[in-house]
């Protein structure tokens, strides 16, 4: 884990979705440092699926350290975001950073997503995000180490990323084109970054969205929460940057990531965007659970005939590849594949 330096403290950061997962673990890490902590998020009653409530990440947040103010925001709505950033400065006298980490998701096709979903996602990850913004700003101006930090991935425009979920892909891409239009806007002021995971991160959500067993193949929220700190931790001139979880903390020295992993040893998802094999994600799934989030983006086409099944063994393998490595993978990963085959009968060698 990164160790806490202290650079944090007495710094007020405003976190959106603050309530539970990764924008909990950023409140908690920076409250370790004695940060004071707004928590917007729209959970003030138990919820029957999601655990914890802006009041139990408060608690939590003042046992590690910190100072806790929970406000009850949607981030969609203009009044409630401006009423919780003015009891913020009311409260600690000002506002240094802000986390734009709240987001909605479904990985749905065009015609499979209702326009109310494409609303719900466009209105939490773009402008909400926008928003909050927005009405932070001023008061950053004003810090001596102002930063925004977006949880959103880089600007990839791969059509892989974007066929099978656009509405999902457009709303999450308009929180990273606010790090690249504001990062530029404010160049020398405040410091303005993207933030992305390198593999799938355990979460709530992620429970509901994969299933029963996917939580051994992620990563724990505290990889975010340890990236996250050591990017606030940079002065204002630090911007612009579309940043990797696991890239940014090699750069701090770490080199055990096995210590966040839920089940060390176990294969690992890797995240959308980033183009790191997308057909890995389906592989894997296939391999350790049936997962329904899995969108066709990343399901292989049915073999053709030519790739049907046949006695020889060598065939049959190379026939069921010719199904997984399509010309989609090929595009993304430009990737050279080297296959060794164990297991051929005797007297039959094979080198590819």
């Amino acid at each position: 884990m990164l160790q806490n330096t202290g650079k944090l403290a007495g710094c007020t950061l405003f976190i959106t979705g603050a309530s539970r997962g990764i924008g909990k673990a950023i409140a908690l890490k920076a409250a370790r440092d004695g940060a004071n902590i707004v928590i917007a998020a729209k959970t003030a009653e138990p919820h029957p699926k999601l655990p914890g409530t802006i009041y139990t990440a408060a608690q939590e947040v003042e046992a590690a350290g910190g100072k806790a103010l929970p406000c009850v925001v949607d981030i969609r709505d203009e009044q409630q975001v401006g009423e919780a950033v003015q009891k913020a400065v009311e409260r600690f006298g000002g506002i240094d950073i802000l986390v734009n980490n709240a987001s909605a998701i479904s990985l749905t096709g065009t015609l499979e997503t209702p326009i109310k979903k494409v609303d719900l996602m466009l209105g939490i990850n773009l402008r909400g995000t926008y928003l909050t913004s927005k009405l932070v700003i001023p008061h950053l101006l004003k810090s001596s180490r102002p930063h925004i930090l977006n949880l959103s991935p880089p600007l990839n425009l791969n059509p892989v990323w974007f066929k099978n979920h656009t509405a999902y892909t457009m709303a999450k891409y308009g929180m990273s084109m606010c790090v690249l239009g504001m990062a530029e806007e404010f160049r020398g002021q405040i410091a303005v970054n993207a933030l992305w995971p390198r593999t799938a991160i355990q979460t709530a959500a992620m429970d509901m969205l994969g299933g029963d067993g996917v939580s051994k193949q992620c990563r724990t929220a505290d990889i975010m929460a340890d990236a996250a700190y050591a990017v606030l931790s940079r002065p204002k001139d630090y911007t612009g940057h579309f940043l990797v979880d696991e890239d940014i903390l090699k750069e701090h020295g770490v080199q055990d990531f096995e210590q966040y992993a839920v089940q060390p040893g176990h294969p690992l998802l890797p995240d959308f965007f980033l183009d790191d094999a997308p057909e890995v994600l389906v592989k894997q799934m296939e391999q350790h659970g049936k997962y329904h989030w899995v969108t066709p983006t990343f399901k292989p086409p049915p073999p053709s005939s030519a790739a049907a099944p046949t006695s020889e063994p060598i065939e049959t393998t190379f026939g069921a590849i010719r199904g997984v490595i399509n010309e989609d993978v090929v595009k993304s990963t430009q990737g050279v594949y080297r296959f060794d085959l164990s297991g051929l009968p005797v007297g039959v060698a094979l080198t590819c």
